[in-house]
């Protein structure tokens, strides 16, 4: 089973920990996918600073072929969260060293996999069409996806991604049944601490989540759809295909950051770096008045 995720990568700044974390939906799908068993690589763009030196070292730490992986000047993708009483909140992202342009010369390299995932923080989606010429994908909508427009690609996708949280069990129902008629081979919805629905021809089958103490829920998703992708490679029947890939997750929730492996940065600089000067606080009080 050869799994590639092609796409994000992001280094998790964790501000109430002072410590960051490897994570992004491709890069955490080929490291779950490894952990698993399956023979995985990544493709994507790393900055050549602390944290995209980290990232890369952990790649290659965690069995993932970083052949595909580029490392140019400057920083690494970021998102900075911290921690308000017990929720996580997402303060801020810069993902632009991240974004690409697929070239020929990656786009053949993908035939070598059996399946290649992406997902929605990358940019990919629009030549999913040509990806799937060359070996079954997956991709990871996530939640704030209007249906529309991913339908068009539904009809490549092996297995079509979304999260559902949001969603009560009917419209999570409802959602599967659509992503199916549009062409999706396998679609997924994931529900949280509810558990998971997947659907084929087969029929609609339900996964309850696994009882844990949750430390941190980052990265739980991407955990499950590594789970289905590499049951479903190897020729799992769905019920222990779910069964796994529910406790993959679970597992992942009980430690920080999407898969661990930490390293300290300077937390007090990153939220001077965002804190509006006395210039700019003077300017605001100026156009309110």
């Amino acid at each position: 089973m050869r799994v590639l995720g092609a796409g994000d990568n992001v280094a998790d700044r964790y501000l109430h920990q002072a410590m960051l974390y490897p994570g992004g939906n491709a890069l955490n799908v080929a490291v779950f996918a490894a952990r698993l068993g399956a023979r995985t690589g990544y493709l994507g763009v790393l900055g050549d600073d602390a944290a995209g030196r980290h990232i890369l070292r952990v790649l290659q730490a965690e069995h993932v072929d970083t052949s595909l992986t580029r490392v140019v000047h400057g920083p690494n993708a970021t998102a900075d969260v911290e921690l308000r009483g017990n929720d996580r909140v997402f303060l801020r992202s810069d993902r632009t060293t991240a974004l690409f342009e697929l070239d020929d010369a990656q786009l053949a390299a993908m035939a070598d996999y059996d399946v290649v995932h992406s997902g929605y923080a990358g940019s990919l989606l629009p030549r999913v069409p040509e990806i799937a010429e060359r070996a079954k994908v997956s991709f990871d909508f996530g939640s704030r996806f209007e249906l529309a427009a991913a339908e068009p690609y539904l009809t490549h996708l092996h297995l079509a991604s979304f999260s559902g949280s949001h969603l009560g069990e009917p419209e999570a129902r409802a959602l599967v049944r659509r992503i199916l008629d549009a062409g999706a081979e396998y679609a997924l919805v994931t529900l949280g601490s509810r558990g998971a629905l997947l659907g084929s021809a087969a029929g609609i089958r339900y996964q309850q989540a696994d009882r844990v103490n949750a430390r941190d829920t980052l990265g739980a998703g991407d955990a499950f759809i590594a789970g289905v992708l590499v049951g479903l490679g190897t020729g799992r029947d769905i019920r222990s295909t779910l069964v796994a890939a529910s406790a993959q997750a679970a597992q992942v929730c009980q430690v920080n950051g999407a898969f661990e492996r930490g390293i300290p940065f300077d937390a007090d600089a990153v939220r001077a770096e965002h804190a509006p000067d006395d210039n700019s606080k003077d300017d605001q009080k100026a156009v309110r008045a």
